[in-house]
């Protein structure tokens, strides 16, 4: 999922990139007018652990491998807007530090992961799917565990999308390669979502802005 340098042509890196910057600006006035105190310690650790998680790789299907990207896990715990900052500030650390993505691409993979993966997974997704399930503690997770798979699938068709659009791969080649792999990946993707929700909703669920009282005691 993450974009190497070369991969892009000159159009698609700089749509990306000036999307992205927006997003950014936008994320940065939302965090700041909607996060208390309280939330500024789960800002850190839910970075770190995004972070660490990345690096972990599990095997999939044909001798591939994947691994967490943490988009809608950050949109659900902590707002969209905090979420694409989040996975920002992983992305520039990974790509900088250990050179995993491509300076080139930064905007895109924050496109990709941060605003497909986080934001408009969580309110085109998650959002409607915690309404039209039933409200209780295993509504929300079932939300949570669809809109987790979907953070990683919508965000692999767009991949495959820019790399054709770039001329890099064509996309009857590229769309069912990276959609069927990360239809896998996405698997592992909300059962780790939904575990780390379900430990905080036991320790803190009031740092879930999402989880009303409701669900708590149902």
């Amino acid at each position: 999922m993450h974009i190497p340098d070369g991969f892009l042509d000159l159009k698609t890196a700089l749509t990306t990139a000036i999307a992205s910057t927006g997003g950014l600006g936008y994320a940065v006035k939302e965090v700041r007018k909607k996060l208390g105190d309280k939330h500024i310690p789960l800002l850190g650790v839910t970075s770190a652990f995004i972070f660490a998680a990345q690096m972990l790789n599990f095997p999939v299907a044909g001798g591939t491998s994947g691994h967490f990207l943490g988009g809608a896990l950050a949109a659900i715990l902590l707002g969209p807007w905090a979420s694409l900052l989040i996975m920002t500030v992983v992305l520039v650390i990974q790509c900088l530090g250990f050179a995993d993505g491509g300076l080139t691409a930064l905007g895109a993979n924050v496109f990709n992961m941060g605003i497909i993966g986080g934001v408009f997974t969580y309110y085109f997704i998650f959002i409607p799917l915690k309404k039209a399930l039933s409200k209780t503690k295993r509504g929300f997770l079932t939300a949570s565990a669809i809109a987790a798979w979907a953070s990683v699938f919508i965000a692999s068709i767009i991949c495959s999308l820019e790399l054709a659009i770039s001329g890099t791969s064509p996309l009857n080649l590229a769309l069912p390669a990276m959609a069927g792999v990360h239809a896998l990946i996405g698997i592992g993707e909300a059962i780790v979502t939904v575990v780390v929700l379900a430990i905080v909703i036991q320790i803190r669920p009031d740092l879930i802005g999402e989880y009303s009282e409701s669900e708590e005691e149902t």
